[in-house]
């Protein structure tokens, strides 16, 4: 069976409290006929990150670090860019995303060579920890608007578990670099692509004070990168 060739992208920004746990989940997988490589990027972390990552060098393929954050959307073009794998697929240093969901993924890639794999939240494999009402609205009125303006039936655009042919993605025209940038490459990706495919997938959420760093206001962002994306060449 053709082994499937996987890049790990994990960017971090001061997740001292869970980043060894997702590289110890990612560590754990059994995936058949799967070669992974696990890509961290640093983003500037300013907490205890940095210390932990040199101290479990054995968890990750490859380390990269920005000396100052430079936001999520800079941190993973810089992972995608150093990556040596056939498909990309990210993974959040937060824990909201369980990284034993990667199998269903890997069974997708396996079964139909697809060019994108997203994940979806509210059609949820196990369990999905409840949203905040205005979050789940928002992210509603995002899906909304991406399906129709890319002709897609996705339930859930901007979950953070995609997964895509590298090759259909050029990094040099993604220039958001916060977390527009997801909506950015999300984008482009599907208007390349041919053979798309949303599975379940399960979340654990995190609350504002527990750390959650997107906030209402790059709704504003997002739409209007949406929007750009879909009409440029």
């Amino acid at each position: 069976m053709k082994t499937v060739s996987l890049s790990v992208i994990v960017p971090v920004f001061n997740e001292e409290k869970t980043i060894l746990k997702v590289l110890q989940a990612l560590n754990k997988l059994q995936l058949e006929d799967t070669a992974l490589e696990v890509i961290v990027v640093n983003d500037g972390s300013n907490d205890r990150t940095n210390e932990i990552l040199a101290e479990h060098k054995n968890l990750y393929n490859l380390y990269l670090k920005n000396e100052k954050n430079q936001g999520k959307g800079a941190a993973i073009i810089k992972g995608i860019e150093a990556s040596n794998s056939d498909y990309i697929i990210f993974q959040d240093s937060d824990l909201e995303y369980d990284p034993n969901n990667f199998d269903n993924f890997v069974k997708i890639i396996k079964k139909f060579d697809p060019d994108y794999v997203s994940g979806s939240r509210f059609h949820y494999r196990n369990y999905t920890r409840s949203h905040y009402f205005f979050n789940n609205l928002g992210n509603k009125i995002l899906t909304f608007l991406f399906n129709m303006l890319y002709n897609t039936t996705f339930t859930d655009i901007y979950t953070c578990y995609i997964c895509f042919k590298k090759k259909l993605l050029d990094t040099s025209k993604i220039n958001a670099k916060g977390f527009e940038s997801h909506v950015q490459i999300q984008s482009q990706v599907i208007k390349k692509s041919s053979l798309i495919y949303e599975i379940s997938i399960d979340y654990n959420g995190r609350t504002t004070s527990e750390g959650k760093k997107i906030k209402f206001y790059h709704f504003f962002s997002v739409v209007f990168y949406m929007f750009i994306e879909r009409f440029k060449n």
